[in-house]
């Protein structure tokens, strides 16, 4: 936009902001049937799909895994992507804060007049690759599985019992077997390789360290040790 272009807009906005509509009742009157508009099909799809009912809370789980709510699983999504200890800060408020505090100053370094979308390229460009990203991490946040569940890639054939059993246990709350789990112990992703079954048998009913005991029946003790001897 030129000086002679952009005069001529701001001439023109000054005659049509002084030929404007009044706050009351035009604007009041819009928002009003708009907010009936967004009630209306809330009630109709509380009604039709109803709510989603989850099974009775349980305080005494230690395989509970809280999720947050959907319009959060970009964010969960982007905690998840990034790996390193140190670099969570900058998932959980650096990342989180700067786009929030660069919307709110949009209109202080955003002066340009132009408001359709073709004419200014790059703020075009920029939203659409916002909007896309936050998009896909949604996407991938809802369909990631439980980090309490093992990948079926980590499941060595014929021992889908034993990581059955180790999943249910709560094993994943201090160690890592693939990509899902916590890093508090020792990663478990080859942990056949490094213990022989009589040792990790040991040290599943002992529990060393800070470990807890675990007083598996036997035959599921016997199936978490075949699965975790194959994690090779």
């Amino acid at each position: 936009m030129n000086a002679r272009e952009k005069e001529q807009y701001l001439r023109e906005y000054e005659v049509l902001k002084k030929k404007g509509k009044p706050f009351f009742p035009y604007a009041v009157g819009k928002d009003a049937v708009m907010m009936f508009i967004v009630a209306c099909v809330l009630v109709t799809m509380s009604l039709v799909l109803g709510a989603e009912q989850g099974p009775k809370a349980d305080p005494t789980t230690t395989t509970y895994v809280p999720r947050p709510e959907w319009y959060f699983f970009f964010l969960f999504e982007l905690l998840r992507v990034i790996k390193p200890p140190e670099l969570v800060p900058v998932a959980t408020v650096g990342i989180p804060t700067v786009c929030m505090v660069l919307l709110l100053l949009l209109p202080f370094y955003d002066r340009n007049p132009e408001r359709r979308p073709e004419r200014r390229p790059v703020a075009t460009t920029v939203a659409v690759m916002v909007i896309v990203a936050m998009a896909y991490l949604t996407y991938l946040g809802a369909t990631a599985g439980s980090p309490t569940e093992i990948e079926e890639s980590h499941i060595p054939p014929g021992t889908e019992k034993g990581a059955e059993v180790v999943a249910q246990s709560g094993c994943l709350g201090c160690h890592k077997i693939g990509e899902n789990g916590n890093t508090l112990g020792p990663e478990l992703t080859e942990i056949g390789a490094k213990l022989p079954a009589t040792g990790i048998e040991r040290t599943i009913q002992v529990g060393p360290s800070i470990m807890p005991e675990y007083d598996l029946p036997e035959d599921k003790l016997q199936e978490a040790v075949k699965f975790l001897s194959a994690l090779q």
